[in-house]
């Protein structure tokens, strides 16, 4: 360089003695150093995936609530790294997005009388309103079977055409019509859609003016035992803060079990399994001749958590973004319970949160910067009900239609490499083909889930973003471990992990794998480099319940 400088000043003052026009050459700059995706994509590595975990799951962080003090440490935790990253403030001059969120405690002395016959809570019903109220009424709101309780024109399937339940309280089949008669060619069979999903079907309720909604729970079709609902439903539920303080929403939610169910139909002189296959047929609903009556006296508080948002700018489209989600959040600590008290989350879903930092730091690495916004949102209130991310979704930072795609990681894969990745709600759009290049790299294929009746696909916060039309890929490892001692591995561990599911024995363990964890990352930090390098616009399927509004 000392060279060069000696030469140039040398040419300068000879042009200058030869009458030149006053110039003088300036040092051309380095070029800046290129970083490319095959370095960087080596660089993601299990040691920090671990680290990253080890500490967010650590009793420090308390569990991680929403609106608690470990539920600050953990957002200034994930502010901090994106800051020393050099990620960008993603709303405005924020790296925060406010979440205001409603708890409503129905007491559980509430009964449900239908008929002459009354049910006790927790034992053979579950009932509960999301409207802010301090006591909510339903009376004598009369009975009306509507099948599976759906409205899908593409379907050609309609449960409540032809009859008014404003005022009225609707019985509702769980799952969609597909999933017990899966060679009628109805939906999509064993798959489940999102018409099959409780959320669906008290939201349609809502739209068609009931006064109630009451699910019918059956555990083949539901996916979970009636114990999972009795727990679920009953003690603290979140919601959104909404303008309208859930008035929009039908007055009263809840399920019945079976049994209950089976005497309600019996009272309304039907059997309820002859009901059930009339339903399965094609559109159905059916006065029942009975009422139903009960109220339900809540204890309702508000609070405030927040998203965490990050964004790395593109270098020729900044204003289209793929978003990476994964939820910061878990169960907090329960100061009632003997022994360990902090729900600690390793699994679910510090791992997640963890692949969102390490994912950061690759995308943050490449030189020069890719033609279009990465993004990073970190949610709150997951285990709530995915409600950090549908209140993003309704008050979104990046317009919807600048959003090109949704990847999102949740509860990743600790068992160990795999064979195969496994696509969460497989088919519903071209994100799956960016998938299967990236899965080539690695020698794997892709596959479907082991249960799509279960209907996953509706259980993490992509889903909110396919609500709103934006397509979203939730993909981890499958279920075909590498080699024999990895297949060991597994069987052990996922003994633990499926019986610590949101357990305080849900911790960090020395001993855990993460080269699955390393592996899908990296395979996500393909597609996504994928879209952020490219100009197109991946599409939903024909096929998907979803699309581009």
């Amino acid at each position: 360089m000392k060279t060069f400088t000696m030469l140039a000043l040398a040419s300068a003052a000879f042009l200058a003695g030869c009458s030149q026009p006053d110039t003088v050459q300036q040092e051309q700059a380095p070029a800046d150093p290129i970083v490319g995706f095959d370095s960087v994509y080596s660089q993601i590595s299990a040691e920090d995936l671990r680290e990253h975990t080890r500490i967010l799951s650590s009793d420090e962080f308390g569990g991680r609530l929403p609106a608690t003090q470990g539920g600050q440490k953990t957002i200034d935790y994930l502010v901090d790294n994106f800051k020393k990253m050099g990620l960008q403030p993603g709303n405005g001059g924020s790296y925060l997005q406010e979440v205001e969120l409603m708890q409503i405690t129905a007491d559980p002395s509430v009964s449900l009388q239908i008929g002459e016959r009354t049910f006790a809570y927790k034992e053979n019903m579950v009932v509960g309103s999301k409207r802010e109220q301090q006591q909510v009424t339903v009376d004598n709101a009369e009975l009306v079977f509507v099948g599976y309780g759906v409205n899908a024109p593409e379907y050609d399937w309609n449960d409540y055409e032809g009859v008014d339940v404003k005022g009225k309280t609707v019985v509702i089949l769980v799952n969609d019509p597909g999933f017990e008669n899966p060679d009628s060619g109805k939906f999509q069979g064993k798959t489940m859609t999102y018409y099959g999903r409780w959320t669906y079907k008290y939201e349609e309720a809502s739209r068609q003016g009931a006064a109630a909604a009451l699910i019918v729970h059956e555990t083949a079709p539901a996916s979970y035992g009636w114990s999972v609902v009795a727990n679920s439903w009953s003690g603290p539920q979140y919601s959104l803060v909404t303008e309208d303080g859930g008035a929009s929403r039908v007055a009263v939610e809840g399920w019945l079990s079976l049994e209950a169910a089976q005497q309600v139909f019996a009272d309304a002189g039907l059997d309820y399994a002859a009901e059930k296959q009339n339903a399965m047929q094609g559109p159905y609903h059916k006065a029942m001749g009975l009422s139903a009556s009960t109220t339900v006296n809540n204890t309702i508080e508000r609070s405030k958590s927040y998203n965490v948002f990050a964004t790395l700018p593109g270098s020729e489209s900044p204003d289209e973004h793929i978003i990476y989600t994964a939820h910061w959040d878990h169960l907090g600590t329960d100061p009632t319970k003997e022994g360990d008290q902090i729900y600690n989350g390793a699994h679910d879903n510090a791992t997640g949160t963890a692949a969102s930092l390490v994912m950061a730091k690759a995308f943050a690495t490449l030189q020069p910067a890719p033609k279009r916004s990465v993004s990073f949102l970190v949610v709150t209130a997951e285990e709530q009900g995915l409600l950090g991310s549908q209140y993003y979704a309704r008050n979104p930072v990046i317009p919807l239609d600048k959003t090109v795609a949704n990847i999102n990681m949740d509860a990743m894969n600790i068992l160990g490499r795999t064979k195969d990745v496994s696509v969460i709600g497989q088919g519903k759009s071209q994100l799956e083909e960016y998938l299967v290049t990236a899965a080539q790299r690695q020698g794997r294929i892709v596959v479907g889930e082991d249960r799509p009746e279960a209907g996953y696909y509706y259980r993490s916060d992509h889903f909110n973003f396919a609500k709103v039309g934006v397509p979203a890929l939730y993909a981890k490892g499958g279920s075909e471990p590498i080699d024999d001692a990895t297949a060991d591995y597994r069987k052990r561990t996922s003994v633990i992990t499926t019986g610590c599911y949101h357990q305080v024995c849900d911790q960090f363990r020395e001993n855990w794998d993460f080269g699955g964890v390393q592996e899908d990352t990296q395979l996500l930090f393909d597609v996504g480099y994928q879209l952020v390098s490219s100009d197109m616009w991946p599409a939903w399927s024909k096929t998907s319940e979803f699309q581009r509004q």
